[in-house]
């Protein structure tokens, strides 16, 4: 009778020995294939810096698109916010945060507030930014004619 379990423990230990050196094999496969996946998105982001920003501004558009009506014929400057204190005095950043994006339409004269952390729109308002028709100046007063100096 000992003779069966001990025969049974060796048949256990045999077949466990090619899984855990499948699970060793895919764990390397798994790794090398991460690795070599994060060393091309690397290139690719070193060869063409802007790509990154471009595909980060669109995400950034149809994210904010979800919660407003977004002008469609042009593209946003977009800032955002680093330092909020600097920026309290200004009514359309009172409640503005560190890392809140603005979106920025020159030609709708329209920006937008927005809080990526709670995917909200903090604030909107009108923009004026020098585009505006200046002012004309005033014409120049006409000289008024020197009174004739009377003579007695």
């Amino acid at each position: 009778m000992a003779d069966t379990r001990s025969t049974t423990v060796q048949k256990s230990s045999g077949t466990r020995y090619p899984i855990v050196v499948i699970v060793l094999l895919l764990l390397a496969i798994g790794s090398g294939a991460m690795a070599f996946s994060y060393k091309s998105q690397l290139q690719a982001l070193k060869a063409n810096p802007q790509k990154a920003a471009q595909e980060e501004t669109r995400e950034l558009i149809a994210r904010v698109g979800k919660l407003i009506v977004l002008p469609s014929d042009e593209e946003p400057t977009i800032a955002t916010v680093a330092d909020p204190e600097k920026l309290k005095d200004q009514p359309f950043f009172a409640k503005a945060k560190a890392g809140d994006r603005v979106l920025i339409y020159t030609n709708a004269r329209k920006a937008i507030l927005y809080d990526p952390v709670s995917n909200k729109i903090i604030e909107v308002a009108p923009v004026n930014i020098g585009n505006a028709q200046a002012p004309q100046p005033a014409p120049a007063p006409e000289p008024t004619p020197a009174p004739e100096p009377s003579t007695p």
